[in-house]
């Protein structure tokens, strides 16, 4: 590790690989990479506790936009990622689908509305009747269902620890420097940082910082003098095992059921032999930064009451496992915030994705690398969900939020 770098990146995840990848492959980056991580087993990061899923049903046009660039590289991500000597990663990218499904008239609205982006934008989205519904998922309770919105292609679930190790491994092929410590100081003048204290002791200046730190990201900003609305919110995975399990009973996409949000809001999705389910909790503080513990009440009460009333493949059902992880929560608007400070500008935000870092994380880094070698956005303008709207107070909504 030297003492000064071009580009000082705050946190070794997804996030953090993906702007170092992205940094490292541009030809035009001519610059030298730290990135700075706190734990390196990645065992409560929110990319290795989530579910790592990706879909194109969204409200707003740049977050299809978004989810369709991250598709195609994780599609292409074993050719793009390989390093030389080592085996190509393998995502094991499962395209199932998404199936919302909508049982209010406010629901169903919001559906259609969804979807007439969605097409314009070219997502490979239908929906469907309850006729139709009940046709290709024949185990689901359709009777209280206006109206489902389902995503033959491009959307499904892959590995995440793989799409963080790969862009890791790339990047350092590349040239990126990773080191195991914490950024505990930022230091400024006037209007630019110019480095960082890690918990060692050691001091590296810094031509521009980014915030990459997930749920710790409003501390980072604030060791900056920055205000972020960025915290933790837990959210509970479920994986359980079924007497009677209904996969395969589809009469779409070769039999593979889909992620299901529910209209109560639990989603479900297959997990190899299990299923995966959770939902927002219907109480959802702040926690600790080191409170990992799981939320039993959550199954018994919201999960599998929704799934049971769903499908009679869900009334018998037993845990098998669960973990808690943190998102790292937008508390203004529940959307990514990718830029630069107006004011500090050399301090670059990529934070608050709120449980969609998987899938928004390659074309966020891809975002944030372009910002910092050409001064601006060339492939994917992202300019809507910069930090200006934080600093205004200004939402930046999507309706289409799990």
């Amino acid at each position: 590790m030297k003492a000064s770098y071009d580009v000082v990146i705050v946190g070794g995840a997804v996030i953090g690989s993906a702007v170092a990848y992205f940094l490292a492959a541009n030809p035009d980056f001519q610059g030298s990479i730290l990135v700075v991580e706190r734990d390196p087993t990645y065992r409560f990061a929110a990319t290795a506790l989530s579910s790592s899923s990706i879909r194109m049903q969204f409200s707003n046009p740049i977050n299809v936009k978004i989810s369709q660039f991250g598709s195609a590289f994780i599609q292409r991500f074993a050719q793009t990622m390989q390093v030389a000597g080592e085996a190509p990663p393998d995502l094991n990218f499962h395209q199932g689908g998404y199936l919302f499904l909508a049982a209010t008239a406010a629901q169903e609205q919001t559906l259609r509305e969804n979807h007439a982006v969605q097409r314009a934008c070219g997502a490979d989205v239908v929906l469907w009747d309850q006729e139709a519904l009940h046709a290709a998922f024949p185990h689901l309770n359709v009777d209280d269902i206006r109206l489902a919105s389902y995503g033959r292609s491009g959307e499904g679930w892959f590995s995440n620890t793989g799409l963080m190790n790969g862009f890791k491994a790339k990047a350092r092929a590349l040239g990126a420097d990773y080191v195991t410590d914490e950024v505990v100081a930022i230091a400024r003048a006037g209007d630019r940082v110019t480095g960082v204290t890690l918990k060692s002791g050691q001091q590296v200046q810094a031509g521009t910082v980014v915030n990459a730190s997930g749920p710790r990201a409003g501390l980072t900003a604030r060791m900056a003098g920055l205000a972020l609305p960025v915290e933790p919110r837990k959210r509970t995975l479920f994986v359980f095992d079924c007497a009677a399990s209904p996969e395969g009973t589809a009469r779409v996409n070769g039999g593979r059921l889909p992620l299901m949000i529910d209209p109560s809001g639990v989603f479900c999705r297959p997990e190899g032999r299990f299923f995966l389910s959770g939902a927002a909790p219907l109480e959802d503080p702040v926690p600790a930064f080191d409170d990992f513990e799981p939320r039993w009440v959550e199954f018994e009460d919201q999960i599998w009451p929704a799934l049971a009333n769903r499908s009679p493949g869900f009334e018998a059902i037993k845990v098998v496992n669960q973990w808690a992880g943190h998102y790292d929560f937008n508390a203004l608007d529940h959307n990514l915030i990718v830029g630069r400070h107006p004011q500090v500008t050399n301090f670059v935000f990529a934070n608050g994705f709120s449980g969609h870092g998987l899938q928004q994380g390659p074309a966020a880094g891809r975002a944030v690398s372009e910002l910092i070698t050409y001064g601006s956005f060339r492939t994917l303008d992202l300019s809507e969900v910069g930090y200006e709207r934080i600093a205004e107070g200004r939402p930046f909504l999507e309706k289409a939020v799990i």
